[in-house]
């Protein structure tokens, strides 16, 4: 599959600088794989740097063409469009690109195997991250419970807050600090970086705790496990975050929120409530009103994005105060505010 020394290229057509393109900048910003350029007709002729918040020259072309002339091996399908589809329009980029002898890493719910496998040269291939397993596991029995070190479940306020994000920042902080942390991916994001974990929202909901399950007893030897969120409780499109419960049995939550944020990205109606109901809604789920294991939200990761420095530190001050919990932007500052509070 992707090789570690493979270029690159990752297509993120019209999505650069929105929630859109969370693959393309995860991706870039935990990815081991040079990349050469991004894909955005929109933004090209820019970087990475001057579009996203992130210390990046990579540049962003107009074409799929320009991407080959940078010297791309691989194409990766860097956005997260409404529904997690390919659209009709990009079929034509990844059949040309099937056909320059570019190998394809797709984290949509459509199987490009199934409609570009016959163009494939020896030495070609296609990763469609989203395929269900072909083994499912068992049915989950809450068997991670009886794991003696410490679990640490990513939730959120909604959908596309950071939570690989932060947990990424955090496993890098704890591993950095002579910690064996392990990071269980969930998401087709998560997967592609780490070359391990599970596609949650592929599998089918009577195999979703249980294959939580499985990924976390498979780390059972190291001390903290820091489990991927998806999704949230309060948001009405997503059904994600109960199976991470269930199979991970977490004893500690890290609770990921974006600063100024009143309501859920998908509807004006759905109102965010105070913090701390957020907090003990999720602390009483988790822990089925006291039927499983006990589950503590001890910090709170606050996406500051888009916010100058003096702001982003007064609106953590501001949580911290609400909350009398620890709150850190893990990306902008030190995620070892909230990191030494697992060890």
């Amino acid at each position: 599959m992707l090789e570690p020394t493979q270029r690159i290229a990752l297509f993120s057509e019209g999505a650069m600088g929105s929630t859109d393109a969370k693959m393309t900048e995860g991706i870039i910003r935990y990815g081991t794989n040079p990349v050469v350029a991004v894909i955005d007709s929109m933004t090209a002729g820019k970087t990475v740097g001057q579009v996203c918040h992130m210390d990046s020259s990579i540049p962003i072309v107009a074409s799929f063409q320009e991407a080959l002339d940078l010297g791309a091996q691989v194409l990766i399908l860097g956005t997260a469009p409404a529904g997690g589809r390919v659209p009709p329009d990009w079929m034509k980029v990844l059949e040309t690109a099937a056909d320059a002898g570019l190998s394809l890493v797709n984290g949509l719910h459509d199987r490009l195997n199934d409609v570009l496998g016959n163009r494939l040269k020896p030495g070609q291939w296609i990763w469609d991250i989203r395929n269900p397993l072909d083994d499912p596991p068992d049915i989950a029995n809450a068997r991670a419970a009886s794991l003696n070190n410490t679990r640490v479940l990513m939730i959120g306020t909604d959908m596309a807050i950071g939570k690989m994000t932060a947990g990424l920042e955090i496993y890098k902080w704890l591993r950095d600090n002579g910690s064996n942390a392990a990071f269980i991916p969930t998401g087709q994001i998560g997967v592609s970086i780490m070359g391990t974990g599970i596609p949650l929202d592929a599998l089918r909901v009577d195999h979703a705790c249980g294959a939580v399950e499985r990924e976390v007893m498979k780390a059972a030897d190291h001390e903290i496990i820091i489990v991927e969120g998806q999704g949230s409780l309060l948001n009405p499109g997503s059904s994600a975050t109960l199976p991470l419960m269930r199979g991970s049995c977490p004893n500690q939550m890290i609770l990921c929120h974006r600063a100024g944020m009143d309501y859920v990205d998908v509807s004006t109606e759905v109102k965010i409530p105070p913090l701390a109901d957020v907090i003990r809604l999720n602390e009483l789920v988790a822990s089925a009103a006291g039927a499983l294991t006990e589950a503590k939200v001890v910090a709170i990761a606050l996406n500051t994005r888009g916010l100058d420095d003096d702001t982003a530190r007064a609106e953590i001050a501001s949580i911290e105060q609400e909350t009398d919990l620890p709150v850190q932007d893990v990306v902008r500052f030190d995620a070892g505010k909230i990191a030494s509070r697992l060890l």
